[in-house]
């Protein structure tokens, strides 16, 4: 497969220029730190926070904490695999998805994704309005509105602004958190955490590795938006390293300390989000504390929001930034309207039948190097995804102790080796 990099002069591309629909040369790629920030910043977002707390009021802390490495290390492998072709080749997730699922296939798994992260634009966006609602009674439609019109502004300045933000949204989000629990000591204390057993919810230990998974699995698959970037295919890995496990176990670690001190409002409901807590102190923390909501979803919002924009650059042909308005638009005004507040479960069940897309790019890519050949449908690595998704729908469903995104994974891993190897002795035959 050729991995040979665009190295066309970097005169003939304007500076700005986000090299949607080619391979990032090598004169324009970026250096190990500024892409680290572009993931760095990225998991470490209140609603880990959220999640980390819910998966330790349901196990516990120390299951708690098993979930969450087991599923960090499962991301760090997925995620680092994905992000070492990406800065190897130079090529978007699209482009990537291309040598493997077919110059015509590649439209139908580029295109679910790109849909899916603008889902979680949405989301965020509403997310931002509700928390600020909640916490001081600002209006929720006008600061939905308000805030996804900033997030798009900030979307708009491409690469370099994602890198900006994650060096401002992770320091804060640390210092921040660090705070509450600081102030949540108050509440209990490390011995008690320590030994928090949990509520014994439904929530299994390999439902919880699924949690941890399906939060980045969307944008974690398409990692090579951000980390095509990278110099090379191993400082692709380290940048992906720096968000999987660094930053996503900080950012959940907290959300579940704040749960085992006793300092959660709601933690059946809202896990550990620590916002309430600073806002009680009052003063200059409040402030602070409405600062850091802006920075750290909109954070993630401009990540999703940048995944799917090149995602639908490459398959329209538009340039990212006008993709980025209306993709925007789209995205806001599902925020403002409240419809964000009904995607959280399916999207998190979309996150489940993901998972097969990357491993099928990672064995044929990296572990098989099939040799390229041009085809329009690649049907042994549909076949892998359908029946891996398949598979993991039904450990959804039947098998909740298990993990489900795992279980997608090895399923669509065995198919596509196993259909790999056939064709290859029906070619040599």
């Amino acid at each position: 497969m050729s991995t040979e990099l665009n190295t066309a002069p970097a005169a003939a591309v304007a500076p700005s220029d986000e090299y949607e629909s080619v391979p990032v040369p090598a004169s324009a790629r970026r250096s190990l730190a500024s892409v680290s920030a572009v993931w760095l910043g990225f998991p470490m977002i209140l609603t880990c926070a959220v999640f980390g707390g819910l998966i330790v009021y349901s196990l516990g802390f120390w299951r708690g904490m098993l979930a969450i490495l087991l599923g960090n290390l499962v991301l760090m492998g997925y995620v680092g695999a994905l992000s070492y072709l990406a800065g190897k080749t130079g090529k978007s997730f699209a482009l990537i998805a291309i040598d493997t699922f077919g110059r015509s296939g590649y439209r139908l798994v580029s295109g679910f994704l790109a849909t899916v992260v603008i889902g979680w634009f949405a989301f965020q966006t509403g997310l931002t309005g509700s928390i600020l609602a909640t916490s001081l009674g600002w209006d929720e439609r006008l600061t939905s509105l308000g805030a996804g019109i900033g997030y798009v502004l900030v979307t708009l300045l491409g690469i370099r602004a994602l890198s900006a933000i994650g060096v401002v949204a992770a320091p804060l989000y640390l210092a921040l958190g660090i705070t509450a629990v600081v102030l949540a000591l108050g509440e209990g204390s490390w011995d008690s955490a320590l030994g928090y057993t949990g509520a014994g919810s439904a929530l299994s230990l390999g439902a919880a590795v699924t949690l941890v998974i399906a939060c980045f699995i969307d944008s974690g698959t398409m990692t090579a938006d951000f980390t095509r970037w990278s110099k090379n295919g191993r400082e692709g890995f380290l940048a992906a390293f720096s968000a999987f496990p660094l930053g996503n176990t900080v950012a959940l670690v907290i959300g579940g300390l704040i749960v085992a001190l006793g300092a959660a409002a709601n933690p059946a409901a809202d896990g550990g989000n620590f916002l309430s807590i600073l806002i009680d102190q009052g003063g200059w923390l409040v402030p602070v504390a409405v600062i850091f909501v802006f920075v750290n979803l909109g954070s993630v919002c401009a990540h999703c929001l940048y995944n799917g924009a090149v995602g639908w650059s490459q398959l329209t042909g538009r340039r990212m930034r006008a993709l980025s308005v209306v993709l925007g638009a789209i995205g806001v005004l599902l925020a403002v309207a409240g419809v964000w507040s009904h995607f959280e479960t399916w999207l998190n069940l979309l996150g489940v039948i993901v998972p097969p897309i990357g491993i099928v790019l990672i064995l044929d890519q990296l572990v098989l190097r099939r040799a390229a050949r041009e085809t329009a449908w690649r049907r042994e690595a549909f076949a892998a995804w359908a029946i891996g998704a398949a598979a993991a729908l039904a450990a959804h469903e039947w098998a909740p102790g298990l993990s489900d995104a795992i279980v997608g994974m090895v399923v669509g891993a065995a198919v596509f080796s196993a259909l790999s190897v056939r064709n290859r002795e029906a070619v040599s035959a």
